[in-house]
């Protein structure tokens, strides 16, 4: 088996046990560790491979810089800086094969930066004492982070935050062994969804685009699927993207913590991806299921999906304000986009005769997205349910006819 060799990141000043301890785990276990120290006012007992000054200067910026501040916020962001940058060129170098970052806080928000500037597939652990913690936004996730929980380890070693810190050493070095990067051999389609039972399109969509010769990611669009959708398209990782559940736009705009962030909706755009849209589920708002239910839903409709998640069934504002938001984002859009409106409804629970359906509060949808549909996009009514085997076979139409017009590659890169 290779030696794999393992970035290990943190504050060496003030957790060099910590530290010194993972190292030693990782390479008890046959690893090879490079160390990049992140502090700002004091020195570690034993030197690093990567030095503070040097992370700092990677950023374009200085020790004395970080500390003249005065503050530790602006501070850590420069180190931050200097973190990803020097990460960034450090595995283009081949230098490690996995990552891994120890901290509190300050080392979190830092760690969040560095993850993000490594790309899918690299294996990127943080483990911190607020894992988990709705201190972390899900924008700030990597598509592929993970977290694991540094308990009882505030402030030196003990056989409680051994146990954490020996299985994210073990975590990281065996991810590294295991891992099977992206190939890249097929140009790759991004597809939006939810499980089968509310939109069921991907059973027939998959196999046809690969037969095509296209390898398909179907995102579940609960929150973080859309994040890491949206990160991928912004770094052109997709050929074409079908994005036929938009449901988590309208959760932002309706205030719910199930976000993909305020970008939902436009990177495939703005990157020149040629993108399908369809707005499936745009009807439920879906909020934490084990929260009281806001105040500003009473009046609303609830179906409760499991322990974890509720859904909201939105009225005819909210749903006209939903449509407003599809044509504000798509506005940004630079490439080549047309979006589907099934007027015969978006999501099984719509359909007539379902538990959830509406055919008023679809019908405003409708005509308000047609109203403010922007002119950089294709508007095109379906007269179907976007589960139909009709929605389907419309898509691929407009995607064959992309694909004979040079619009979508059938090239990798």
């Amino acid at each position: 088996m290779d030696i794999k060799t393992i970035l290990l990141i943190g504050t060496f000043d003030t957790k060099d046990d910590e530290l010194g301890y993972m190292a030693d785990c990782i390479t008890a276990q046959g690893g090879q560790v490079v160390t990049m120290d992140v502090s700002v006012l004091g020195d570690p007992r034993h030197p690093t491979r990567y030095s503070k000054h040097d992370v700092a200067e990677e950023g374009g910026s200085s020790i004395t810089a970080a500390i003249d501040s005065g503050n530790e916020n602006l501070a850590m962001q420069i180190m931050a800086k200097g973190a990803s940058a020097l990460t960034a060129r450090l595995y283009h170098e081949q230098v490690f094969d996995g990552m891994v970052v120890l901290g509190g806080s300050m080392g979190t928000d830092l760690a969040l930066d560095v993850c993000a500037a490594l790309p899918l597939g690299v294996p990127k652990y943080i483990v911190s004492t607020v894992s988990f913690s709705p201190l972390i936004p899900p924008h700030r996730l990597a598509a592929d982070t993970q977290m694991i929980l540094w308990a009882g380890g505030l402030y030196g070693l003990n056989s409680i935050c051994k146990s954490s810190l020996s299985q994210a050493a073990g975590a990281v070095l065996g991810a590294a062994r295991a891992v099977e990067k992206p190939q890249k051999k097929l140009p790759l389609i991004g597809m939006t969804s939810l499980g089968k039972t509310a939109l069921r399109y991907m059973v027939s969509l998959k196999p046809a685009l690969e037969d095509r010769g296209f390898e398909v990611a179907v995102f579940h669009a609960t929150g973080m699927g859309g994040r890491a959708f949206e990160a991928l398209a912004q770094q052109k990782a997709f050929a074409c993207v079908f994005d036929f559940c938009t449901q988590e736009l309208g959760n932002h705009i309706h205030g719910s913590n199930i976000s993909a962030g305020a970008d939902r909706l436009t990177n495939a755009g703005k990157s020149g991806i040629p993108q399908l849209v369809a707005p499936g589920c745009y009807d439920l708002v879906d909020i934490v299921g084990w929260h009281e239910i806001p105040a500003k839903w009473s009046a609303n409709v609830t179906h409760a999906h499991n322990r974890l998640l509720t859904s909201v069934v939105l009225d005819d504002d909210q749903r006209r304000e939903v449509a407003r938001a599809h044509s504000t984002q798509l506005a940004t859009a630079e490439s080549e986009t047309v979006l589907f409106l099934p007027n015969g409804g978006c999501g099984e629970w719509d359909r007539p005769g379902a538990d959830l359906h509406d055919a008023k509060g679809l019908a405003e949808f409708c005509d308000e997205l047609q109203k403010t549909s922007p002119e950089n996009i294709t508007l095109r009514e379906l007269d179907c349910h976007i589960n139909d085997a009709q929605f389907s076979d419309a898509a691929l139409a407009v995607f064959d006819d992309w694909c004979e017009r040079g619009i979508v590659s059938s090239h990798v890169g």
